[in-house]
């Protein structure tokens, strides 16, 4: 089996993502609860650790956090992006100036935490399908502005990425078919606009238009909203001449008869629009 690594996001973005967060998060005045009720020269250290099982992504944003409200903040990472977590687990440790450490605290978590889920319910999808040769991938449907962000979790949950906007790939739907004038129509047009680094997708609803699709030639299908069964049928179809893509409402409960249909592809924006936040914790040490 190929050993996939991990992408690695520019510093630069993340710092840039994190210290628009952080602003947002101090207002005009700064944490005000911090600087009240904590001496200017309190120490402090804590652990950030998960509260409930999954798999972790976002660390760079956590680290961000704290290198950039206060260079006196030590951030010592335990585990890696990647890592399955279960509760309790320890994650990274923090250590320095008190009112740094817990002004930094809430965006380091919301990334961190945000990110986490990401990836956690993308390796919920992989492990159903680990033994087929469908990958989880995901979609555009994605928070404005994060989109990098939240993609790069999905690597980190074991899945793959779909194109990143619509700049860097032809994906014909339904209402492009509709005003080119049809399927053929609209993969030919294609053909005749792409240079020959770009990919060229097709959405099919029915095996009809499968078979129209496969004479056109492109090299992607996606088929969307099939049930298993016609999902078989348009594997057989296609004998291997394309990639074939199932997308349209998959949940975990359903995915595995997808994947065994013989897709290579499944597509879910749900890991990315609705994946719920991995709940991860910071707590100062005291002792």
């Amino acid at each position: 089996m190929t050993r996939r690594f991990l992408p690695e996001l520019p510093r630069l973005m993340v710092d840039e993502a994190v210290k628009a967060a952080l602003l947002e998060d101090w207002g005009r005045a700064g944490d005000v609860t911090s600087q009240a009720t904590l001496p200017p020269d309190a120490k402090a250290s804590a652990v950030i650790a998960a509260r409930k099982p999954g798999v972790l992504a976002g660390l760079a944003f956590a680290e961000s956090a704290f290198r950039q409200t206060d260079a006196g903040l030590h951030f010592e990472a335990v585990l890696a992006d990647g890592d399955r977590l279960s509760p309790k687990a320890v994650v990274a440790r923090i250590e320095g100036p008190a009112r740094a450490l817990l002004a930094a605290e809430r965006v380091a978590l919301n990334f961190l935490g945000h990110l986490s889920g990401i990836a956690t319910a993308t390796s919920k999808f992989a492990d159903l399908i680990a033994h087929t040769k469908a990958d989880i991938v995901c979609t555009r449907k994605t928070t404005p502005g994060l989109r990098a962000f939240e993609k790069y979790a999905v690597k980190c949950g074991g899945g793959s990425n779909h194109r990143f906007g619509l700049d860097d790939a032809i994906l014909i739907k339904d209402n492009h078919i509709a005003v080119a004038g049809g399927v053929t129509q609209a993969i030919e047009a294609a053909k005749a606009f792409a240079g020959h680094l770009v990919k060229i997708e097709v959405e099919v609803d029915t095996l009809e238009q499968l078979d129209e699709a496969l004479a056109a030639g492109p090299d992607v299908v996606m088929l969307d909203n099939m049930p298993p069964e016609v999902l078989k049928q348009a594997v057989a179809k296609a004998g291997g001449k394309v990639l074939l893509e199932a997308s349209g409402g998959i949940e975990l409960d359903t995915v595995k008869a997808v994947a065994e249909a013989g897709v290579d592809l499944i597509s879910s924006g749900w890991i990315t629009h609705s994946a719920p936040v991995l709940d991860l914790g910071l707590d100062i040490e005291i002792g």
